[in-house]
C-alpha cells in the first residue's frame, strides 16, 4: 500500500553538494528526512522505471534510513532500488555501483569523517547518474523543492530484509542487496598489478591499514588480507560501528595518532594507511615520514604509469585551489595540462567526464582517478602498494627523491574548528576587505605579491564560481589560504593553508612547522585569527 503523508516544513539550512548534514535527533523528527528525501525525488527527471542506489557508511540512523528511501523509492515509481548488504556502501563504491549498473542516481546516507552515534552526525546526499556528487543546480532545485512541498509518497507492507543478498520485491519495485565490496573490489584488479603487490606481501613486506571502525574495514579485510595475501591483522578496527568505537573516523594525525605513533617507532612496518569514515579520505604514512595529502597526489600523479590502469599515462591532473602546487610541477614536466578548481569533487567530475584529466585530489585527503567519481581512499592506498611492489623502495626513499626532482614544497593546514560563526564571518570578511591594499607590503621577510578571492571559469560548462577562499601570495612561490569549511554540523571551521616552495637540496628536508614559522605569524598578523577566534593555535594541524 503507497500511503500520502503531509510532511513538516523545512528548516531552512541549504544543502550543498555534501548533502544535509546534521545530528541524528535532527533527521529522527517525524517527516524530516521524508521531506528532503521526497524533495530529491522529485528534482529527478525520469525516475519513473529507472534503477536507484542506496546506502552509507554504517553510522548510526543509517539502516533505518537505508530502509526509508527503498520504501519512499518504491512510492515514487522506480522500477528497482540496489542497496548494500546492512544498508553499508562506501562513497566510491556506491560511485562505482552507479555507473555500473547505470543507474539514474543514488542516495549515499554519511556525514563523511564526523563523529557517529545518537546524538552525533548524520547526512543525506544525492548523487547523479554520472556516479558523483549532485552540482549546484541540482542542490539549489533540492533545496527549493523543500521549501514548498507539503507531502511524501511511501510504501508500507511487505518485508526488506537487507542482511540478504538477493533479491526481494516491495509492490512493483523490485529491491537488490549486493555484497558492498565485490563489485568495488573487482574494478580495483582491473587497475593494479595484484600479483606484483601479492608477491611484495609473500616476500615480508608489512602495514598496517586502520579501518577507524568505519566502512572501509570490510572492504580493506576483502582486498588487502584476503586477495593481497597480507597478514591477518594487517587491518585493525575493521568492523563498521554505528558510533565508530568512539573514534573521531578522521585520517589525520590526531584522530590516527596511534598508527602515526607506530609509523615512526622503531617497530614500524613498511607502510601505515587509514580511511575515513565513509571511504572516500586517505592517510599514508611511510616508516618514519607522514606524506602529506598534497605530496601524495603529486607522487602518485608521477608514478602512476607504473600501475596497469594508467600505463598509458595520463590526460591532466587536477587539485583544488588549497592543494599545494606540488602536482603543478610533476604536470609540467610531464607536459600535461593542470586545472586549479575550487574545494569539492563535483568540479573534479566535470574535468573527468570530458576526459581532460586523469588524477586529481584536494589536500583534505581526498585523491581519485576517472575510475568512479568521487575520491577514493582504498585506491590510493593500493596505488601507492603498486608504486611499492614495482620500484621496490621504502616510503622515505621515494619521497625524498621526488623532492630532489622537483622541489618541495613545505605545506601545513592548520584547522581552528568549533569556531563561533559570527566570529569566523566577521574575520572573512575584514580579510577581503582588506585584499586590495595587500599587494607589496613586508612582513618580515615576506613580500606580498597579490592577494584575491579565487574564483573559477569551468572550461567544461562555462560556469562561473566565485569566492572560493581568499589567498595571499608572497614573492617566491609561498602562498596562505583562508576558507571557512561547510563540513561540520555545529560552528564553524575556519581553515588556514600555509606553504613555501623550497628548491635547495641543502634545506628543503627541514621539519615543515619551523619551515612555516615565518608564513604562520604573517597570517595570524594579516587575519587577526587570535583576535577573532580567541584561539593561540589550531586545534588540528595537517
Amino acid at each position: 500500500m503507497i500511503r500520502t503523508v503531509a510532511t513538516i516544513p523545512f528548516d531552512g539550512q541549504k544543502p550543498g553538494t555534501s548533502g544535509l548534514r546534521k545530528k541524528v535527533p535532527a533527521f529522527q523528527q517525524p517527516g524530516y528526512s521524508e521531506n528532503f528525501i521526497q524533495a530529491i525525488f522529485d528534482c529527478i527527471d525520469g525516475r519513473e522505471g529507472s534503477t536507484l542506489v542506496v546506502g552509507g557508511d554504517g553510522r548510526y540512523w543509517n539502516r533505518e534510513t537505508t530502509e526509508l528511501v527503498i520504501r519512499m523509492a518504491a512510492a515514487n515509481g522506480f522500477a528497482r532500488v540496489i542497496a548494500g548488504r546492512d544498508g553499508i556502501l562506501s562513497t566510491p563504491a556506491a560511485s562505482n555501483l552507479i555507473r555500473k549498473r547505470t543507474a539514474i542516481g543514488g542516495i549515499i546516507l554519511s556525514a563523511s569523517h564526523n563523529p557517529g552515534g545518537p546524538k552525533e552526525d548524520f547526512g543525506i546526499k544525492y548523487n547523479t547518474s554520472n556516479g558523483g556528487p549532485a552540482p549546484e543546480k541540482v542542490t539549489e532545485a533540492i533545496y527549493s523543492r523543500t521549501q514548498t512541498i507539503s507531502q511524501y509518497r511511501i510504501a508500507d507492507g511487505g518485508h526488506i530484509d537487507l542482511g540478504k543478498i538477493g533479491f526481494a520485491n516491495l509492490g512493483a519495485m523490485e529491491v537488490e542487496v549486493v555484497d558492498p565490496v565485490v563489485d568495488y573490489a573487482a574494478l580495483m584488479e582491473t587497475l593494479f598489478d595484484f600479483d606484483a603487490i601479492r608477491a611484495m606481501f609473500a616476500s615480508g613486506f608489512a602495514m598496517r591499514f586502520d579501518a577507524m571502525s568505519a566502512v572501509t574495514g570490510p572492504y580493506a579485510h576483502e582486498i588487502l588480507e584476503n586477495r593481497l595475501g597480507a597478514a591477518r591483522g594487517t587491518v585493525v578496527n575493521g568492523t563498521p560501528l554505528p558510533d565508530f568505537g568512539g573514534h573521531h573516523p578522521d585520517p589525520n594525525l590526531v584522530h590516527a595518532k596511534e598508527l602515526y605513533d607506530l609509523m615512526m617507532s622503531p617497530d614500524a612496518p613498511d607502510f601505515g594507511a587509514a580511511s575515513d569514515g565513509d571511504g572516500d579520505r586517505n592517510l599514508i604514512i611511510g616508516k618514519g615520514i607522514f606524506v602529506t595529502p598534497s605530496d601524495s597526489l603529486a607522487l602518485l600523479a608521477a608514478n602512476a604509469h607504473l600501475a596497469p590502469g594508467y600505463a598509458k599515462g595520463l590526460a591532466g591532473i587536477a587539485r583544488s585551489m588549497p592543494t599545494s602546487a606540488a602536482a603543478d610541477r610533476v604536470a609540467e614536466k610531464l607536459g600535461l595540462p593542470l586545472f586549479e578548481t575550487p574545494t569539492g569533487w563535483k568540479f573534479f567530475g566535470n574535468l573527468l567526464d570530458a576526459g581532460k584529466v586523469t588524477i586529481c585530489g584536494e589536500e583534505s585527503a581526498g585523491t581519485g582517478s576517472d575510475h568512479v567519481r568521487e575520491k577514493d581512499g582504498l585506491w590510493a592506498v593500493l596505488l601507492w602498494l603498486n608504486i611499492l611492489a614495482v620500484r621496490k623502495e621504502p616510503v622515505k626513499q621515494i619521497v625524498e627523491a621526488h623532492w630532489r626532482e622537483y622541489g618541495r614544497n613545505q605545506y601545513s593546514r592548520h584547522d581552528y574548528e568549533g569556531v563561533d560563526s559570527d566570529a569566523a564571518n566577521a574575520l572573512m570578511r575584514e580579510l577581503r576587505a582588506s585584499l586590495g591594499r595587500l599587494g607589496g607590503r613586508v612582513i618580515g621577510d615576506l613580500v606580498i605579491e597579490t592577494a584575491d578571492e579565487f574564483s573559477y571559469h569551468d572550461p567544461v560548462d562555462g560556469s562561473v564560481s566565485e569566492n572560493q577562499g581568499v589567498r595571499i601570495l608572497f614573492k617566491g612561490g609561498s602562498r596562505v589560504v583562508f576558507r571557512l569549511s561547510g563540513t561540520g554540523t555545529s560552528g564553524a571551521t575556519l581553515r588556514v593553508y600555509l606553504e613555501r616552495f623550497d628548491g635547495n637540496p641543502q634545506t628543503m628536508f627541514g621539519e615543515t612547522q619551523a619551515a612555516l614559522a615565518d608564513i604562520i605569524t604573517a597570517a595570524d598578523e594579516l587575519a587577526g585569527i587570535a583576535r577573532h577566534t580567541g584561539r593561540n593555535a589550531p586545534d588540528v594541524i595537517t
